[in-house]
């Protein structure tokens, strides 16, 4: 018999790890109530860099996404903020958490999800690898990026004292939040103090109460990164561990 194809059936499989990267994706799919598969990869052996991966990201980073596309064919999806947007533009007509293309809220979420993917990630990651993982202490580059964090902290901080929803954009949760959302609660782990930043504190204890982001933080394993920084002395053995595939993974490949 005939296999018919149905673009309304997704066929979606998500490449991921527990990162807030990661995250982001497994919690974007949870909202959009969307039926998935999900393929854990290991830094530790390298899965990211496996042949097989890199033919669905060439640039060996999660998450990555795959699913039948309208013609009937695979399509491979990289970038975290690409995946999301082909989500929404896929997956969300009724617009749970986007709003319709051409409008002005739709340009407005546009903007705050590049404002993630090219400010707050990457200098937080930054934060996060010379606080946790660097195998030397380089007081300058530390002070830098968690300063830089900061301040785009505040820019959230200050986004969000004129938000009468509580979201950062509109009147509902949107990828822009989404996005935001796995940086923002792991704070500590960069050095920053969530606390310093009462709006996005709260916004962050309301995006937790959401049942698609407690169901989604935790794909594909557990999210425990508030739990370990209350354990002093095990958030550092889990630092020291990381650290070893982290300055591993440092090479031209």
């Amino acid at each position: 018999m005939a296999v018919v194809f149905d673009e309304n059936i997704p066929d979606i499989t998500l490449y991921t790890a527990q990162t807030p990267n990661g995250i982001k994706i497994s919690i974007t799919l949870e909202e959009l109530g969307l039926p998935y598969k999900v393929e854990s990869l290991s830094f530790t052996t390298n899965d990211q860099k496996s042949p097989s991966f890199l033919s669905i990201n060439p640039n060996g980073r999660i998450p990555a996404l795959t699913d039948t596309f309208t013609d009937g064919s695979p399509i491979r999806l990289f970038e975290s903020g690409s995946i999301m947007q082909y989500l929404i533009t896929q997956y969300d007509p009724h617009h749970k958490i986007s709003y319709p293309p051409n409008t002005r809220n739709h340009y407005e979420m546009t903007n705050w999800l590049f404002f993630q993917n090219a400010g707050l990630g990457p200098m937080q990651g930054q934060a996060n690898h010379f606080h946790r993982y660097a195998p030397s202490k380089i007081e300058y580059a530390t002070t830098r990026y968690q300063n830089e964090t900061r301040r785009l902290y505040s820019v959230l901080e200050a986004q969000l004292a004129g938000s009468q929803s509580g979201y950062l954009v509109g009147d509902r949760c949107t990828v822009a939040d989404i996005a935001h959302w796995g940086w923002v609660t792991s704070a500590g782990w960069a050095g920053v103090e969530l606390g310093d930043y009462p709006r996005l504190e709260e916004w962050d204890r309301r995006m937790l109460a959401r049942p698609a982001v407690e169901r989604g933080r935790h794909v594909p394993s557990a999210h425990t990164v508030k739990e370990l920084l209350k354990d002093k002395e095990g958030a550092e053995k889990h630092a020291r561990e990381s650290a070893k595939w982290v300055q591993g993974s440092m090479t031209s490949k």
